[in-house]
């Protein structure tokens, strides 16, 4: 396997670097790839939410939404409207990862390939996953660099300079299931530390990796449910969602000092956490997918796509948004943008120049 050397990878919040010559759009032979249709949990009986909601609706927060269903969608939503939306019918691959970026790009994985896009929609970098491959999840690196997981036989976390077209690292990355491509990773995240948080799927666990790609840190889920969120709090601590009903906050002892389930919301039903986040008010944000690949869902009691709940597990808002027009569809990832967060891009990963 071959190892590139890592370039000045400490990102700084500065004057966007565009690909003097873009990517063009995936390719039709990674189109074709598709998610095949799989299980979810059916959630118990009765009604799926209140039929009066906590919060403010679409007016709660300002926020950058991408889902994955049959069609590539992602809105942006401010005051309560969709100012800004991308959608590519015919069942494109689904969008597992996707992030609003400080000059108004948008990275996005979407199973077949990650690209980046201006406002005006035009591509400004694009990767196409090979045959036999996937990409479920994507990070930027300043305005130069992305990081990334390819699924596959031979799984690998790149790194490559979107301006140069380099790839800077290429590192393996064990999997569970080597021939089943599809499951074996969601989520991964920088920490400040400069390393790698990755959400093992299918192997039930969440790792740590540094820049040479050993694991520091490890945790398994307790119901062995695959995680698919992940991220370091800034109290040292990791917050999980496991692909479930549940989601954890564990400390570096492994200890899970806080979490949320079903148990804890009776009344509001989630049964396929994704994207989790820790906002800045204290509050958890959990995203709720629903399996649109099982069929559309029932118009007399459309289920969640978001839940902000508090430190002691209190509802705060509520999102369900199915209809026009405001017709979000199924929820994979929630960017707060009212939230006085660091900019997406400001991360590095290791300390190699």
């Amino acid at each position: 396997m071959n190892r590139f050397p890592l370039l000045l990878l400490i990102a700084a919040a500065a004057a966007p670097c565009l690909a003097a010559n873009p990517s063009p759009a995936p390719s039709p032979a990674a189109a074709k790839v598709k998610a095949s249709p799989r299980p979810t949990p059916t959630p118990t009986p009765g009604p799926l939410a209140p039929a009066t909601l906590p919060g403010k609706g679409l007016a709660q927060h300002d926020f950058f939404y991408a889902g994955e269903a049959h069609t590539e969608d992602m809105y942006i939503v401010r005051k309560g409207k969709i100012v800004w939306s991308w959608h590519v019918p015919n069942g494109k691959p689904e969008i597992s990862d996707a992030v609003l970026l400080s000059n108004g790009n948008v990275l996005f994985a979407h199973m077949s390939g990650i690209t980046e896009i201006s406002p005006d929609k035009q591509v400004v970098w694009n990767y196409d996953a090979p045959p036999g491959t996937q990409i479920h999840t994507g990070q930027p690196i300043g305005h130069d660099r992305v990081l990334f997981i390819q699924n596959g036989p031979a799984p690998e976390i790149f790194v490559i300079n979107i301006v140069t077209g380099k790839t800077e690292l290429q590192l393996p990355i064990q999997a569970g299931n080597l021939e089943n491509v599809h499951p074996q990773f969601r989520h991964a995240r920088l920490t400040p530390a400069g390393t790698l948080l990755v959400a093992h799927m299918d192997m039930g666990q969440v790792r740590e990796y540094d820049e040479q790609g050993n694991v520091v840190w490890s945790w398994k889920t307790p119901s062995g449910k695959g995680p698919w969120g992940v991220e370091r709090l800034a109290n040292g601590n990791t917050l999980v969602s496991n692909g479930g009903n549940e989601v954890y906050e564990v400390n570096p002892a492994g200890q899970i000092v806080w979490q949320f389930t079903q148990a804890d919301a009776p009344k509001y039903r989630f049964w396929s956490t994704q994207n989790v986040s820790r906002l800045a008010n204290g509050n958890t944000l959990v995203i709720n997918w629903f399996n649109q690949w099982q069929g559309a869902p029932d118009p007399k009691d459309l289920p969640l796509q978001a839940l902000e709940v508090t430190p002691g597990k209190k509802v705060a808002w509520a999102l369900r948004s199915w209809t026009p027009p405001a017709a979000l569809g199924p929820a994979t990832t929630i960017q707060i943008l009212d939230d006085p967060k660091v900019v997406p891009e400001n991360v590095h990963f290791g300390d190699i120049h």
